[in-house]
């Protein structure tokens, strides 16, 4: 990295600073992982550093133009499309059942109060100009997929707190946007009754092109789909083309219509039902980790140390307002007397609100444009040469705040979560599918020690008997969209895949990898394990296999039909793995669960090879077995 970064000092090639945007992205994002903090913080921490330390920003390698002719704004444009779309795609209508007033409260009467709060706030006490200060006041009502959902990631809510926060994120970015439209029209207009004239026209073609052709567009995407008119290969390019000329054409039709289009064109593909679009979601949330990681890089590395400390004070001033006033009154104001909202809930909803790159793209555009118009001459008389000026504030003004509310919100977000019952300290629990006799005898041992768990079976007499048992359970098809969508997931870390069917056990861990990771599903032993590669199931579609031994469905509930039980084994100084090894000889057990205090509760795995002292077995064996007794 010195050799990189010394080279770049005496002249970069793009094809280098390109490579670094994409290493320290990547960078940024493991990183964040390893130690649990929110990547959004570090990709706007690391895009500053590496901006100082080369010296170098994308605008060198770019031809200058104006809003709509500047090359990295055009791409940051299309690139936020891309991600309101992918957005738009998770916002199933089902959601709002649960939360569907707060969330519409959120997107209409909160944005009201937060603009009308910012602007009035920015104007009066920051001392800028009325329609700068109402522009900046409609841009900073948007939060956005771009730093809502990585901190969602990063916090693991409740699903009713991610649904909320998601659909509010997704919805009011293309609302922001349309409201800095109005406000540039009427700003520019000569009077009020022109102004209202042009901010109704506005209006009209936003709906028209956003909502109605966003929803036609989804509907003709739809029936290609339907008809296989488009390969399957094709399908991902195809959408990631059909949102690029969506949203050009919107456009080119109206101002900042294409972000309300292609988020109506991601809800209409997410909630209609006659084909998938699971496979094209994949494809698009790969791709928007990039993206997301890409623009934080080049944004951040575009702002200089003279930018920030010009506007530090206004910044800082505005940054607390928006923290502790603002979205706070905003949020309360919005949900008074709301029967769907816990007053926790409220609480923590309105101190969550980080600011993404929706904002940073839209104000950059509008302050360009408010800067050529007041350099015109032709708008706004005397104060021309002021507004030209405080133009010129407003892109370091809001990245500050960008980078205020990520740092406040990434940092503080977990913790005021977990203190207000709205997300587990550490996620360990363990979600079965399936919940026959082997299962519920585990699931009590672990829920008896303190552990979450929850079972899924289609059985209603196994439901039936977890039930008495005091264990949470359902009646349903770990495979269904109820399990996928429907249920809370909050605390639970690992999915154990237990039914007797092992086709059943790989396709649920297949699709709950995006739930839990790769390292985190798991699946007893499936019969066909010894049999030849001709008779048994691809290795690529099988997932970890749990449990000492490797003990499949029959051979599991052979033992609970014995009277197996789940005891507990501790390792110790005194007492190591080889001596509880020594203890059991040839006698049948397995080791079902592990626990410590560093790495929580997790499936053992069908060897383990060392066990540090501390640690906790979960061991299942018949009622005759006696447990080892430890120190």
């Amino acid at each position: 990295m010195p050799e990189i970064l010394a080279a770049a000092s005496s002249g970069m090639s793009p094809l280098l600073y390109l490579t670094l945007i994409l290493a320290v992205g990547v960078a940024a994002q493991w990183l964040a992982w390893r130690f649990k903090l929110p990547s959004i913080l570090l990709l706007l921490a690391f895009g500053f550093a590496l901006g100082q330390w080369t010296g170098v920003k994308i605008d060198d390698f770019l031809a200058p133009g104006d809003a709509h002719s500047n090359p990295l704004l055009s791409a940051v444009g299309l690139f936020v499309a891309i991600i309101l779309f992918e957005g738009g795609l998770t916002l199933k209508f089902r959601e709002l059942r649960e939360s569907g007033l707060p969330v519409l409260r959120l997107c209409t009467v909160a944005v009201v109060i937060s603009f009308a709060l910012t602007a009035v706030f920015m104007w009066k006490a920051l001392g800028y100009d009325f329609r700068l200060a109402a522009l900046s006041g409609a841009i900073l009502t948007v939060t956005g997929p771009t730093v809502i959902a990585p901190l969602l990631r990063h916090v693991n809510p409740t699903r009713k707190m991610a649904s909320i926060f998601k659909w509010e994120g997704i919805v009011v970015d293309p609302i922001g946007a349309v409201l800095a439209v109005l406000v540039f029209k009427g700003a520019l207009a000569s009077d009020a009754d022109t102004a209202w004239l042009q901010t109704g026209i506005a209006i009209g073609k936003m709906l028209l092109v956003g909502v109605v052709g966003g929803f036609v567009l989804g509907k003709v995407v739809e029936i290609l789909l339907r008809k296989h008119l488009i390969p399957d290969y094709l399908q991902p390019v195809f959408l990631l083309a059909v949102v690029a000329v969506a949203f050009t054409g919107s456009n080119m039709f109206e101002k900042e219509a294409g972000l309300v289009t292609v988020t109506v064109l991601g809800i209409a593909l997410a909630n209609q039902r006659s084909v998938s679009v699971k496979h094209i979601l994949e494809f698009k949330e790969n791709l928007r980790t990039l993206i997301i990681s890409s623009l934080f890089i080049v944004l951040s590395g575009r702002i200089s140390v003279d930018d920030l400390t010009g506007t530090l004070g206004k910044g800082l001033a505005l940054l607390g307002f928006l923290i502790l006033i603002g979205r706070p009154l905003s949020v309360f104001g919005s949900l008074f007397r709301s029967v769907q909202t816990t007053m926790k809930e409220r609480v923590f909803l309105a101190f969550l609100a980080p600011r993404g790159i929706v904002a940073a793209a839209v104000a950059s555009i509008f302050a360009l444009e408010f800067e050529v118009a007041a350099n015109s001459g032709e708008h706004f008389g005397d104060q021309a040469a002021t507004i030209a000026s405080q133009s010129a504030e407003i892109s370091a003004l809001i990245f500050l705040v960008i980078i205020g509310t990520v740092a406040v919100y990434g940092l503080g977000a977990a913790p005021l979560a977990r203190a207000l019952g709205l997300a587990s300290t550490n996620p360990t629990g363990v979600l079965f599918a399936g919940a026959d006799a082997w299962a519920r005898l585990a699931a009590k041992a672990l829920k008896d020690d303190g552990h979450q768990v929850m079972l899924l079976d289609t059985n209603f007499a196994n439901v039936s008997a977890a039930k008495m048992l005091g264990l949470e359970a359902h009646r349903a098809n770990i495979l269904s969209e109820f399990a996928e969508e429907d249920l809370d997931f909050n605390g639970l870390g690992s999915l154990i895949a237990g039914t007797p069917n092992d086709e059943v056990n790989s396709i649920a861990t297949q699709r709950f990898i995006h739930q839990f990771g790769r390292a985190g599903v798991w699946q007893i032993a499936p019969l066909d394990r010894d049999q030849s590669h001709k008779t048994a199931a691809a290795s690529d579609v099988r997932s970890q296999i749990c449990f000492t031994g490797g003990p499949d469905h029959r051979t599991l509930q052979q033992l609970a039909a014995r009277g197996a039980v789940v005891k507990k084994s501790h390792i110790t100084d005194v007492f190591t793995l080889e001596d509880f090894r020594l203890t059991y000889g040839e006698r049948p057990y397995h080791v079902l669960f592990m626990a410590d205090e560093s790495r929580g509760l997790r499936p053992a795995p069908i060897e383990i090879e060392r066990v540090t002292p501390g640690t906790t077995l979960y061991v299942l064996l018949t009622e005759a077995e006696k447990t080892a007794e430890t120190a």
